[in-house]
């Protein structure tokens, strides 16, 4: 240290003369230059070893309590801005700031390293204005509010399609069919199944809000999704793994949001996510196997989970368990990750990629095998289509044979669907409730009689009037006449209707709201959640591992340095 002393002496002593400044300023001035370099120096050690990067923040001029000293701030760089902006204002008095980099404002939801922030950056620091304050509240407002609107039209919309029972046409009135991995429809209470269309609507939309890495409006929505799934039954969540796949979901929302307040709640959700795993595979998969014929594909569903929980197993300090369940995904991802090789060769044979993909996966990288499953996947769902189509064929058959026995469209079609599908039954239907309806009809018309309408006639009554009047009274003419005294001889347009003759007022289907009657707003929110719906019923398994693969990165450059958990 002497030595350097007496080097900065004879600098000092050098320049002073050619800077016309005392030596003892431009000893001061080289001896904070050297300070710097050596906490530069140290600094850079810091963020090697630890990941913690030293930014230097220039405060406003009010917030500094000495000008001449610099202030620093530690702190990792894959947090979001917000995250500082909040401990600056905390630990300097500071409210409604921003920060500044090179001249632009930084992005408060983003991460600092996103942004161009390295170690050793300077970070301008300014208050923010009374009207900066009222657009920033005001954009945060339109931005809930656009949330919340878009959770109600996906609700909307999605509750009209749990309402509608297929009766009507597939190709006017779209209708949702829950069904098995081999596309057999499963039969599931109606209040269940209201709940369970409602779950799985709210599931893909905020499966698609992650697509477009809209993570804080994709969360709102798979928060819903797990509300509507409370309601199922137990039995119901234990024998699919939708239940799993959307907890999984919403804790890679929580990573992506760096929600480090949800770090409970995720762990408690990994562990359902893994329960219901096991309920529904088998403890070795055995039920999966039995069912699908490979694993190969939902393999990525534990890498992700696995990867999540050795996450939370860092954030909390355990590293050695983090360690453990980082070398399980290791092992998963060398075996899952696709093979550009392969998937060429593949694509080459007119295969897309997403098959590809899955194909690789199903069959443990063997080419052949990969071919050989891709175009049985393809068949059975040709195979599918033909069946549907036969089955749509058949229905529109069925409904002609009942509408030339005099029945309408729309009844017949709902008559059929109760049956079952089958005509004799749907005919029974039809005839049964055709015929209390006449009776119906007969008593209330057998009351209006030509004889007593003239009587209310004679009083001044207008003729519609006096019908519905004594249809409503069982044609007692004093009754229809108090009636008709009391609302001053004008009765509402639903008591002037008489009854419809039609069957489906008494058919089975009356118990239920009928779709037929859709407006075009509702026609719109149905198009609206439709589009959000992924085409292929593999999507939530077609996962190409980037995101994953560059956690994995992260999480090995983190365990490999000595910890400093923040």
């Amino acid at each position: 240290r002497s030595v350097l002393f007496f080097f900065h002496q004879e600098l000092a002593e050098r320049y002073a003369p050619l800077l016309r400044l005392p030596v003892s300023e431009v000893g001061g001035a080289l001896e904070s230059i050297r300070a710097q370099a050596v906490k530069r120096g140290r600094g850079n050690q810091t963020f090697r070893e630890t990941s913690v990067a030293t930014l230097e923040l220039l405060l406003p001029r009010d917030a500094k309590k000495d000008p001449k000293v610099r202030t620093y701030l530690e702190t990792r760089l894959d947090v979001s801005a917000q995250q500082v902006v909040d401990r600056v204002a905390e630990e300097h008095g500071l409210r409604s700031i921003k920060l500044i980099l090179s001249g632009r404002t930084l992005s408060a939801e983003r991460r600092l390293d996103e942004q161009g922030v390295k170690n050793h950056s300077k970070v301008m620091v300014l208050r923010v204005s009374d009207s900066e304050l009222k657009q920033q509240l005001t954009e945060e407002e339109e931005e809930r509010r656009s949330q919340e609107e878009s959770v109600q039209r996906t609700q909307k919309g999605f509750q009209i399609l749990s309402e509608r029972d297929g009766s009507e046409d597939p190709d006017t009135t779209p209708f949702l069919e829950i069904a098995d991995q081999k596309g057999n429809p499963l039969k599931i209470p109606p209040t269940e199944k209201k709940a369970l269309i409602l779950a799985m609507g709210f599931h893909e939309k905020g499966r698609a809000l992650m697509k477009r890495k809209q993570h804080d409006n994709a969360l709102c929505h798979l928060l819903q999704a797990d509300q509507q799934f409370s309601k199922c039954g137990s039995a119901l969540l234990s024998s699919v793994d939708n239940y799993a796949v959307l907890q999984l979901d919403i804790v890679w929302c929580y990573r992506a949001l760096e929600a480090l307040s949800c770090l409970e709640d995720g762990r408690s959700r990994l562990q359902r996510a893994e329960d219901c795993f096991l309920r529904c595979y088998g403890e070795q998969q055995e039920r999966l196997l039995m069912i699908k014929g490979n694993t190969g594909r939902e393999e990525v569903l534990f890498l992700r989970l696995y990867l999540l929980q050795s996450l939370l197993s860092y954030i909390e300090g355990s590293d050695s368990e983090a360690r453990l369940q980082l070398s399980r995904v290791e092992s998963l991802y060398a075996r899952l990750r696709p093979d550009s090789e392969k998937m060429a060769q593949l694509m080459a044979l007119g295969f897309s990629e997403r098959e590809a993909r899955l194909g690789l996966r199903a069959s443990r990288g063997d080419l052949q095998e990969a071919a050989i499953h891709i175009s049985t996947r393809r068949q059975e769902r040709e195979e599918l289509k033909q069946r549907e189509r036969q089955k749509r064929r058949t229905r529109m058959e069925a409904i002609s044979a009942l509408m030339e026995l005099g029945f309408s469209q729309r009844d017949a079609a709902r008559a059929l669907h109760h049956a079952d599908g089958n005509v004799d039954r749907a005919y029974a239907i039809l005839l049964d409730s055709s015929q209390d309806a006449q009776a119906t009809n007969n008593n209330t018309e057998g009351g209006a009689s030509p004889e007593k309408v003239e009587q209310l006639l004679y009083l001044g009554f207008e003729r519609d009037s006096a019908e519905a009047a004594l249809r409503l009274t069982g044609g007692d003419v004093q009754s229809a006449t108090q009636l008709l005294l009391d609302s001053q001889g004008v009765l509402s347009p639903e008591l002037l209707t008489p009854p419809s003759t039609s069957s489906s007022s008494s058919t089975p289907s009356s118990e239920e709201p009928s779709s037929a009657s859709s407006s075009p707003e509702d026609s719109e929110l149905v198009s609206e959640v439709l589009e959000d719906i992924a085409p292929h019923e593999e999507d939530y398994l077609d996962l190409t591992l980037e995101e994953e693969s560059e956690l994995i990165s992260a999480m090995k450059a983190y365990l490999h340095r000595e910890p400093a958990h923040t």
